[in-house]
C-alpha cells in the first residue's frame, strides 16, 4: 500500500489536492482517514485512468461520476462473463453445460 504523497508521484505528479477533490467526491476510495490515507494497486490504477479521463478525453467533474458508473458496470460485467467462460470451459457434467447453453442462446434471441 502507497500513500497519498506517492500515489500523487506515480500518476502523473498530479497535485495532492486534486487526488483529494477525487477522494471528496468518492471518484476514489482509499483505506484509512484523511491525512492517514492508503492505497492499493487498484485505487492507483483507478486514479491513472481518472487523470486520463480529466487530461486525455476531457471528462469534466459533472461528467465523471456518469463515466466512472457505466465502467464500474462494464467491469462488473466482464468478470461475470469471464467466471461463466470458466464455468463453462470446466470440464463438468453434460447437463449443466447443455442448460447454460441454452440459456446463452435463449439470450441472444
Amino acid at each position: 500500500m502507497i500513500t497519498l504523497e506517492t500515489l500523487c508521484i506515480r500518476i502523473g505528479n498530479v497535485p495532492v489536492e486534486d487526488v483529494q477533490g477525487w477522494i471528496d467526491s468518492e471518484w476514489l476510495r482509499p483505506e484509512g482517514t484523511r491525512g492517514h490515507y492508503l492505497f492499493r494497486e487498484i485505487d492507483e490504477a483507478r486514479a491513472r485512468l481518472i487523470r486520463e479521463l480529466r487530461e486525455d478525453m476531457g471528462v469534466n467533474d459533472e461528467g465523471m461520476p456518469v463515466v466512472l458508473s457505466l465502467l464500474d458496470q462494464l467491469y462488473a460485467a466482464r468478470r461475470q462473463m469471464r467466471r461463466l467462460r470458466e464455468a463453462i470451459s470446466v470440464p463438468r457434467e453434460n447437463e449443466l453445460r447443455s442448460r447454460v447453453r441454452a440459456l446463452l442462446a435463449s439470450m441472444h434471441d
